[in-house]
């Protein structure tokens, strides 16, 4: 019987962490709020690049460079740290719809977030402007949910912060 018991409880403890580590999961998916302080530099090479536009093209390019920047680093791109800044009409890259947007009659290629993620594989991050979404309005809860993105109080601070810190400052174009 003691075995039976055990082995109950064994079961229910793994059960527990799983079912946990699923809802740890999921609560670390929706995209967070950080605060200025929680902006760190967290290696011997770190870079912004400010993304407030919204043409395609321009955007592609970014991505080209960032891209770039990775593959200078080979085989270990974790020893750099690269982040994107977005605010205003850039934000727009980061939607899962833009349906009751400003730019709800573009179109953009899905390739482009494609991308994005496949960067976001080697340490990527994107922090959006939350005065932005609240100038414009925006559903926060039209962000792509993957755990990359997150939010910051201001795109231009962050950008500015991000400086002092010992980031180096692209923008493409």
């Amino acid at each position: 019987m003691a075995d039976h018991k055990g082995s109950t409880t064994r079961r229910s403890v793994i059960i527990g962490a799983a079912a946990g580590g699923l809802a740890a999961a999921t609560a670390q998916a929706a995209p967070q709020a950080l605060s200025m302080a929680d902006l760190k530099k967290e290696g011997d090479v770190a870079c912004l690049y400010h993304c407030d536009y919204g043409d395609n093209a321009r955007f592609a390019q970014t991505l080209n460079n960032i891209s770039n920047h990775y593959s200078a680093y080979g085989s270990d791109p974790f020893g750099l740290q690269l982040v994107i800044i977005a605010h205003s009409v850039a934000v727009k890259y980061f939607l899962s719809t833009l349906e009751g947007t400003p730019w709800k009659d573009e179109t953009i290629d899905p390739a482009l977030f494609e991308r994005v993620t496949a960067l976001a594989k080697n340490g990527l991050k994107v922090h959006l402007c939350e005065i932005t979404f609240q100038r414009l309005k925006l559903d926060k809860g039209k962000v792509r949910d993957v755990p990359f993105i997150s939010f910051v109080p201001s795109g231009v601070a962050t950008v500015a912060a991000l400086q002092s810190k010992g980031f180096a400052y692209l923008k493409v174009g």
